[in-house]
């Protein structure tokens, strides 16, 4: 094993062959999602934002679907931001605000980039909404010009593969040490499918028939923990999923007083109850501030209303 300088970790001595043995496994059989089949940088951008709160089984028909209805930033650009977070609701694909800022993003492509999306990582993020994570993915992905990707997945290869110990800056290190120069698209679609599908939290290594059983700590040894893995928070009953509701209706209605739009969001809810008005206006607040809905004071009774902000 090769030691870095001031490292706590080893990579194997023949690297070449880590690395050849990764490629070819996953290119020898992988997971077909038709994201894997493109470099257009506007698609893989969709399908990483959608991917974030989403299975990437569920996310198939949704991105086509997205696809098919704006299918180029210019479009998305045009389109009635309304629309594209009520199309957000619908699919179940989380955070509201990403519909928002994904449609911001395309507008910057379109009057910022004359329709060009920016190439490198660091560029890529002055994309609103596009954090680091994301930037780098889509300059891998679409340009082959990204750093090692390090999510749960790499983090929890590395960790029982090399003994990674269990810190970021560590896993930063070794995960761009193993990758090899200008080959971004295919090792980090390899590497998180090899945490995607063999060595998951219970590890399948030999029916994954995993390419780094012979250099991996964890298999050598048996021991098999990796660092912690955060849970999702459950979806149901959720602020999100009721955010979302808010959402749903006001797109239905356009515009509702919260004495009406309060019992369509809750069955259970009562104006001074726990659920309540109080509740729902944080809800309001929440996507407000998040520029998907305005609440104002109406014209009867002084009540307010909540409308989608267009």
């Amino acid at each position: 094993m090769s030691e870095s300088d001031d490292a706590d970790y080893s990579l194997p001595d023949d690297l070449p062959a880590v690395r050849d043995a990764l490629v070819s496994w996953y290119e020898a059989d992988h997971r077909q999602f038709p994201w894997r089949e493109t470099d257009d940088a506007y698609e893989i951008l969709v399908s990483e934002v959608m991917s974030q709160q989403t299975q990437l089984g569920r996310v198939v028909e949704a991105w086509e679907a997205f696809l098919d209805r704006w299918p180029t930033p210019a479009a998305l650009a045009d389109a009635d931001r309304a629309d594209v977070v009520g199309f957000w609701t619908d699919h179940s694909l989380g955070y509201n605000n990403r519909a928002k800022y994904l449609h911001e993003a395309a507008e910057q492509v379109v009057t910022e980039y004359d329709g060009e999306f920016p190439e490198s990582p660091d560029e890529l993020q002055n994309l609103m909404g596009v954090g680091p994570y994301t930037a780098n993915a889509v300059a891998s992905f679409a340009f082959n010009n990204g750093d090692a990707v390090v999510d749960t997945n790499v983090k929890r290869v590395l960790h029982r593969a090399f003994d990674v110990p269990d810190d970021d800056a560590a896993f930063e290190a070794a995960a761009s040490e193993a990758m090899p120069d200008g080959e971004s698209r295919v090792w980090n679609n390899a590497i998180m499918e090899l945490g995607g599908v063999a060595c998951e939290q219970t590890p399948k290594c030999d029916s994954a028939g995993c390419p780094w059983r012979e250099w991996c700590h964890a298999y050598e040894t048996g021991d098999f923990t990796a660092p912690d893995v955060p849970t999702q928070p459950s979806f149901e009953g959720s602020r999100r999923q009721f955010r979302g509701k808010v959402i749903s209706i006001l797109k239905e209605y356009d515009e509702l007083p919260l004495s009406k739009l309060g019992p369509r969001v809750r069955v259970d809810y009562a104006p001074e109850g726990e659920y309540g008005r109080e509740w729902l206006e944080g809800l309001l607040n929440d996507l407000s501030d998040d520029g998907l809905v305005d609440v104002e004071r109406g014209d009867a009774n002084d009540e307010l209303v909540a409308r989608l902000r267009r």
